[in-house]
C-alpha cells in the first residue's frame, strides 16, 4: 500500500529519531524515504530592505540546511543507498511539508513528536501536530528517545492495535494499519472498548441510581465481541494474525494506552473522525488523547472530508 515515505526534519537530533523506524519500512517495502527540510525565509523579520540581513543572512542559513541534509544522506546511504533522497523546501514549514507530500505522492509520513522534558508525552511538537491534523495521508508519529538516533538499526514492532469504535468511518484505518503490520510482520490486536453503564439519576425504590434504559454491560460486550469477531475473520482469511480484546472502561483513551503497556513492542493506528468546518481542524477525542499520551508510535489517519 504504502509506495514513498518522506520524514520532516528540523535539524534537531529529536526529530532525526523518526529516521530508523521510516528506513526500516522503507528497506522491508523497497520503496524511496525522502527526509525534507523546510526553511523559513528571514523576510519577514527584516521588513526594511535597507538593513540588509536579509540578503546577507538567509542565503548562508539556506546554504547550512543544505548542507545539513547532505550529511543526513550521506548517513542513510550507507545502509541504503537506493532509496533515499532530500528536499530542501521553503516555509511556512508545515503548508511547505504537505504540499510537498501532495506534489511528490508519499503516501506516508514519518515523524517525532518532538516532545522534551517531563511534558514531552503531553504536548506534540507544533508541526507535527499541524501535520497530524491536515494530513491526507497517514502519518506514524515517533516519540523521541534520549539515545542518538541509530540508522543502521532495524525497528521493528511485534503487534499492531487497532481501537475501533463500531463505525464504519473508524474502519478505515485497517487497511494502513495492515500495510504497515505486514512490513514488520507484526500481529494485530482489534480492540473494542465498552463503556459501563451511566447512572441517570436517584431511584427511589431501589434508594441508589438509577441507569439509563440501555442495554446491560454484558450485551454491550457480547455485541462488540462479536463485531471484532466477524472483522477478525475477515483479516484471518487474508493469512494476518488476528486477536480481540473487548474492555470496560469509561475512559477509552486511557484503555488503548494501557492496551499498548501491556503488549511490549506495540504500535497504535487509529482513525479520526471526519468534522466540518473549524471542527475539521481538530481530532477526535479519543484520537487526540491517545496520540498525545501513549509511549509507542502512534499511527494516525484522517478521513477525507470536503
Amino acid at each position: 500500500m504504502f509506495h514513498s515515505i518522506l520524514v520532516p526534519l528540523d535539524g534537531s537530533p529529536f526529530s532525526e529519531q523518526a529516521l530508523p523506524l521510516a528506513l526500516s519500512i522503507a528497506r522491508r517495502a523497497g520503496i524511496p524515504l525522502q527526509v525534507a527540510h523546510a526553511h523559513v525565509s528571514l523576510a519577514p523579520l527584516y521588513a526594511d530592505p535597507r538593513a540588509g540581513f536579509e540578503n546577507t543572512l538567509d542565503p548562508k542559513f539556506r546554504a547550512q540546511e543544505q548542507v545539513y541534509l547532505d550529511g543526513v544522506i550521506q548517513r542513510l546511504a550507507k545502509v541504503a543507498p537506493q532509496l533515499v533522497s532530500s528536499a530542501l523546501l521553503d516555509g511556512p514549514v508545515p503548508e511547505a511539508l504537505l504540499e510537498h507530500v501532495a506534489a511528490r505522492g508519499a503516501d506516508l509520513i514519518v515523524m517525532s513528536s518532538h516532545g522534551r522534558g517531563p511534558l514531552s508525552r503531553v504536548w506534540l511538537g507544533s508541526v507535527a501536530d499541524h501535520i497530524v491534523r491536515r494530513s491526507s495521508v497517514p502519518v506514524l508519529i515517533v516519540r523521541p528517545r534520549e539515545e542518538k538516533a541509530d540508522v543502521a538499526k532495524d525497528e521493528s514492532f511485534e503487534h499492531v492495535i487497532i481501537p475501533l469504535d463500531g463505525s464504519e468511518e473508524a474502519e478505515f484505518i485497517i487497511e494502513p494499519a495492515v500495510a504497515l503490520g505486514r512490513l514488520l510482520d507484526a500481529d494485530y490486536t482489534l480492540l473494542r472498548v465498552v463503556e459501563p453503564p451511566v447512572p441517570v439519576g436517584y431511584d427511589p425504590v431501589t434508594g441508589g441510581m438509577a441507569l439509563a434504559e440501555l442495554p446491560s454491560q454484558e450485551e454491550e460486550e457480547a455485541r462488540a465481541k462479536i463485531y471484532l469477531d466477524r472483522l477478525a475473520e475477515r483479516l484471518r482469511q487474508r493469512a494476518f494474525r488476528v486477536h480481540t480484546c473487548v474492555v470496560t472502561n469509561a475512559h477509552a483513551a486511557h484503555a488503548i494506552v494501557e492496551e499498548s503497556d501491556r503488549q511490549p513492542g506495540s504500535i497504535i493506528a487509529i482513525q479520526t473522525h471526519a468534522r466540518r468546518g473549524l471542527a475539521r481542524l481538530l481530532l477526535g477525542s479519543v484520537a487526540d488523547k491517545v496520540l498525545r499520551s501513549a509511549s509507542v508510535p502512534v499511527l494516525i489517519s484522517r478521513p477525507h472530508v470536503k
